[in-house]
């Protein structure tokens, strides 16, 4: 797993052995990336389920300006505030060692808003893609912001929540990305 392009193209990233979360792999980053553009010009990326940080580090290293991680499990927030150090963006990330659903609302009450938020929770906690819903209606994503759902095949997502609508759905082998901003005309 590496940095696919930008300021820190071609660093390594640290993922956690084991089954207890799942990387996006590169090819699938590079995808993506290609699909939101290439480059950002400043904004704010919020990467909810981040485990090693690799969306969420991509985003920055193509000129998104600040990070929010939120990582519950131990071994992979460990590696994320490595693979943050590494690539030298302590100073324009924060991380936190929390459940998504708890730091979704602190975040509410700070009145944070994104510009780019990732949510890719673990395939089988299926109920974690109710927080779209939650970001939505308490404006943590900003009004021509977008939100990328990574999930299994076996989901289907909504084509509208709230004011966002689907506009693109990728599939790559059992995995589904799944693109929502503002329906034109409304919010």
């Amino acid at each position: 797993m590496r940095v696919i392009s930008g300021d820190r193209k071609g660093m390594p990233l640290k993922a956690v052995n084991g089954d207890t979360t799942r990387p996006t792999t590169d090819k699938v980053k590079e995808s993506l990336f290609n699909i939101l553009g290439p480059f950002f010009h400043d904004g704010t990326v919020l990467d909810l389920f981040a485990g090693s940080g690799g969306l969420g580090i991509e985003a920055l290293s193509r000129g998104m300006e600040h990070g929010v991680f939120i990582e519950k499990d131990s071994r992979a927030f460990q590696n994320l505030k490595e693979n943050i150090a590494k690539c030298r963006y302590e100073s324009n990330s924060e991380i936190y060692r929390n459940d998504a659903t708890r730091a979704l609302k602190l975040l509410i009450k700070r009145e944070f808003q994104a510009d780019l938020i990732f949510l890719d929770p673990p395939y089988n906690k299926h109920g974690y893609y109710d927080l779209v819903k939650d970001i939505i209606e308490n404006n943590v994503i900003a009004e021509d912001g977008i939100i990328v759902c990574e999930h299994d095949f076996q989901l289907q997502l909504p084509d509208e929540v709230e004011s966002f609508t689907k506009y693109r759905e990728e599939k790559y082998g059992s995995t589904i990305i799944s693109f929502y901003r503002m329906i034109e005309g409304e919010g």
